[in-house]
């Protein structure tokens, strides 16, 4: 028997990497879906962009990591799907380093000032 069917949720967590200026959007889909929450960080990296050189007082130099911002949102398995797509939807632009969606499987949730588990910690 799988461990839906004994009648234990299962759960994902999504983190997403989205150029900063489509945090806006992406939240805003998010939020239509009714979502427990997320968090959002600032963070720096690079994948098939590689940085890109800047001019400074003259003098050229090699940005090797990039502003990114990073969502991460712990879902129920139901969810996944379309919170996918509302984040692809929203932070795609069409061009080199729109970023990257990873789903991990979360064995536990708990809330810190109640001691809920589960769905409930969400």
């Amino acid at each position: 028997m799988s461990l839906h069917q004994q009648g234990i949720l299962t759960m994902k967590l999504i983190t997403a990497i989205i150029k900063p200026f489509k945090l806006d959007e992406v939240r805003e889909a998010l939020d239509a879906l009714d979502l427990p929450g997320m968090t959002v960080t600032e963070v720096k990296g690079f994948g098939r962009q590689k940085g890109h050189s800047e001019l400074y007082r003259g003098a050229e130099y090699v940005v090797d990591f990039l502003p990114k911002i990073k969502i991460e949102l712990a879902i129920e398995d139901e969810m996944l799907d379309t919170a996918i797509d509302a984040i692809m939807k929203a932070a795609h632009t069409g061009k080199i380093g729109d970023g990257k969606i990873f789903v991990t499987s979360l064995e536990q949730v708990i809330r810190v000032r109640t001691a809920e588990t589960g769905k409930e910690a969400l």
